[in-house]
């Protein structure tokens, strides 16, 4: 009496993780089929060629260009000053909590890590408008009030405990004999972590990085309040720009009446955005699998 009792629970506890598992299969194809029959709709009046490759971006005027590169460089700048901030500050940290940091420092610094991780996205955004803005306009020339280079720095700030996280398990990930083995060669903490350690964790740590691109990519609210609604195809970080981000929540406040083609391009735009960051996850996913093997 009691086995089958105890069968039947794992039965219920084996078919409640299978709803739960095909719950998130089924959420996610529904994502995917609502993006992708809305972009059909939107390419059937809008060249696909002209969508990708057009440099002009004025689906809301009167004129309506389909060009999505302003959107797609003004995303790119922000996410590049974003990781020249997050990959060397992340990497270092995460090298001197691993190799470096007394137990009692990383006992501190870590939940301070994650303090920083856990700041709504929203707050960010003001305070990158409020404090960051106004604070670089002192030192840089020319710098408009909304731009490019405030919410790439304060969104750098922002996933730097991703990568110094991330990078950090797979610093722990590399097996002890290695740093035994160098420290045995006459190598210095210094040498075998630059020599040995980092090139060891090497794939862990691009995973980490793929990750953060990721996660830079698809920020939303910093770029929607800080960074402008300008979309123009510049490297100029020091101007206002917008991001594929921004757009799609300009078009969703609600003046864009739904079922048209301006309507539409949110659901092209958030396409070529899932894309990028699914190639990017599925990169970082493989980087990660090959790191396991090479310890397993």
């Amino acid at each position: 009496m009691l086995r089958r009792q105890r069968d039947l629970v794992e039965q219920a506890i084996e078919w409640g993780l299978r709803s739960c598992a095909a719950v998130s299969v089924l959420v996610t194809i529904g994502i995917i089929s609502v993006l992708a029959f809305e972009t059909v709709q939107f390419f059937r009046d809008v060249s696909p060629i002209e969508f990708l490759f057009g440099t002009v971006w004025t689906p809301l005027f009167f004129q309506k260009s389909f060009g999505v590169l302003p959107l797609v460089a003004g995303t790119l700048l922000v996410s590049t000053i974003a990781m020249a901030v997050a990959l060397p500050a992340g990497l270092l940290t995460s090298v001197y909590l691993s190799e470096y940091a007394p137990a009692k420092v990383r006992r501190i610094v870590k939940p301070v890590l994650e303090v920083l991780a856990g700041i709504p996205t929203v707050v960010y955004g003001y305070f990158a408008l409020l404090f960051v803005t106004p604070l670089l306009q002192r030192f840089v020339p020319g710098l408009s009030g909304f731009n490019a280079l405030s919410p790439g720095l304060v969104m750098g700030i922002m996933i730097l405990p991703m990568v110094s996280s991330l990078s950090e398990d797979a610093l722990h990930g590399v097996p002890r004999g290695l740093r035994e083995a160098a420290y045995a060669l006459g190598a210095t903490r210094m040498q075998a972590t630059i020599r040995v350690v980092l090139p060891a964790a090497f794939s862990g740590i691009s995973a980490a990085g793929i990750l953060a691109v990721s996660r830079a990519i698809g920020e939303t609210m910093i770029v929607t309040i800080a960074a402008g609604q300008q979309p123009r195809l510049t490297a100029n970080p020091l101007v206002p720009i917008e991001t594929m981000t921004a757009y799609i929540v300009q078009v969703s406040l609600g003046d864009t009446p739904t079922g048209t083609l301006a309507y539409r391009t949110i659901f092209a735009v958030g396409m070529l955005l899932f894309m990028s960051t699914f190639l990017l996850n599925l990169a970082s996913n493989w980087l990660r699998e090959r790191f396991r093997e090479g310890y397993a």
